[in-house]
């Protein structure tokens, strides 16, 4: 039986609202498959507009900081506006900037629809998140919250797979041309079939507060980027992240300010429930542990261990489909056991991962490496599903949207961060080896080792912080949705 079939006989649902938790759940795979495909379309995309690197990246630049500064406003938006409306926003922008992209015959152009995309997913994946928790029952959020780890982990891992097939018959227009048809049908569906399952609140709209999200949130991650990039000026980046931290700072301040009155544009109330903070603490952990590792690992296989693209490709793509296949199986697990049982076993495998890693040699086999991805997937899968529950059920049903866009937010930046991090010590470590008089392979080697030893260090905090984390009790938090944080 498939996930989605399960989701759809779930006796414990309405057929209405099962028909709501189907449908976001297809139309979030489709926007986060879209997000990761065109990566291995670039090269092709540098050769027909004619673009550099450094330009072709924002592409991909320009949609993380999309992302980061339209989700912290889902958090209002999702207040405001009934679940249809919300879908079809999302589904329009993210089919009419995919079409864009198809057609565009400038690379700006090109730039521009993957903006409008990018608008479109921010808005789909919270609005999916707060739809399980307002209609799914506490004692079965881990099940659906399952299929919510499928979707983040294997649509990824999948995308730049479907490109690479894509690629083999036509130009990487034909990535975005395929994704038109089905955006649209999605969009068409849903109209038609998704019901209103929120209830609206005129909320008012804090204009001061877009400006500040966009320059603390946005220049965050853009400042974040700029620290891979060995080109950037060091003055460009000491104002970029002067500029956004002072925003930020200005953004967390009014936030609180708003929030006496019920008026903030993301209510960081939530950080009082410290189950809800100790699961973000620990998402983030786990999401810069894994694109930093996504990331690292191909630049090292192809670098310094030379295996072919195709190759890297093929080792990366069974660790992400095994967490996807495993998260509604957790899922459901953590409905029975709870989260410790799960999540601190997992958290200890990442850990003797990361200094398996450690030990990479020119000899190394490259199905050591895929044992090592697939285990550290497996033990995200064992993680992410009870983080996303614990997180939104320690909440009261007034925070649900702001703490889904929280958790929006934090995976955004801490990506970002992770991403920035291995990718820095990495190629840092390795030019000072390289200084040395080492050759180029052993170079990489030692920047990888250093990279994953203190990705490591750091993440002996995630299984500090899993040992106090508590699953939220049903019964209480059905009624009240109250702090149920350390034991």
């Amino acid at each position: 039986m498939s996930k989605t079939e399960r989701v759809t006989e779930a006796p414990w649902l309405a057929a209405r609202d099962r028909s709501v938790i189907t449908i976001l759940l297809v139309a979030t795979f489709v926007v986060i498959l879209n997000e990761t495909a065109l990566n291995v379309a670039l090269t092709s995309v540098m050769t027909d507009l004619h673009v550099d690197e450094r330009t072709v990246q924002w592409l991909t630049t320009a949609f993380m900081l999309t992302m980061a500064v339209v989700i912290p406003i889902t958090g209002w938006l999702l207040e405001r506006i009934p679940t249809r409306a919300a879908f079809i926003l999302a589904m329009s922008l993210f089919t009419a900037g995919t079409l864009v992209c198809a057609v565009a015959p400038t690379f700006a152009l090109v730039l521009a629809g993957r903006i409008v995309q990018a608008s479109g997913t921010a808005i789909m994946m919270p609005l999916l998140m707060t739809t399980i928790m307002q209609l799914v029952p506490p004692a079965h959020r881990g099940a659906v919250m399952g299929n919510i780890s499928l979707v983040i982990s294997v649509a990824p891992a999948l995308g730049p797979t479907l490109a690479g097939v894509v690629l083999q018959f036509s130009s990487w227009r034909g990535v975005f041309a395929l994704m038109v048809p089905i955006g649209l049908a999605m969009l068409i569906g849903g109209a038609l079939r998704i019901a209103n399952v929120n209830e609206p609140v005129r909320v008012p709209l804090d204009v001061l507060s877009i400006p500040l999200t966009v320059l603390g949130f946005g220049g965050l991650v853009y400042g974040l980027s700029l620290i891979g990039d060995t080109g950037a000026p060091a003055a460009e980046l000491a104002t970029v992240f002067s500029i956004a931290i002072a925003a930020l700072i200005a953004f967390l301040w009014r936030q609180l300010l708003l929030a006496r009155s019920d008026r903030a544009l993301l209510d960081l109330r939530a950080f009082r429930h410290g189950a809800f903070t100790i699961s973000v603490v620990v998402m983030a952990l786990a999401m810069m542990a894994l694109f930093g590792t996504i990331i690292m690992l191909p630049l090292l296989l192809q670098r310094a261990l030379h295996l072919p693209a195709l190759s890297v490709g093929l080792i990366l793509l069974p660790g992400g489909l095994l967490m996807g296949v495993l998260g509604p199986i957790v899922g459901r697990l953590y409905d029975r056991v709870g989260a410790r049982p799960l999540m601190l076993p997992a958290s200890v495998l990442v850990a003797g991962v990361f200094w398996v890693l450690s030990t990479i040699a020119p000899d190394t086999q490259w199905w050591l490496v895929l044992v090592c991805h697939m285990a550290m997937s497996a033990s995200f899968a064992f993680m992410f599903t009870p983080l996303f529950t614990i997180a939104l059920g320690s909440l009261p049903r007034q925070l649900y949207t702001h703490g889904s866009a929280i958790v929006g937010t934090v995976q955004q930046l801490a990506g970002a961060l992770g991403t920035a991090v291995f990718v820095t010590v990495f190629a840092t470590q390795s030019e000072a080896r390289r200084q040395t008089g080492a050759g180029v392979e052993a170079s990489l080697l030692y920047g990888s080792h250093l990279a994953f030893i203190g990705a490591g260090a750091v993440w002996l905090l995630a299984i500090v912080a899993i040992a106090f984390l508590r699953t939220p009790e049903p019964e209480a938090e059905a009624s009240h949705g109250t702090e149920r944080d350390l034991d």
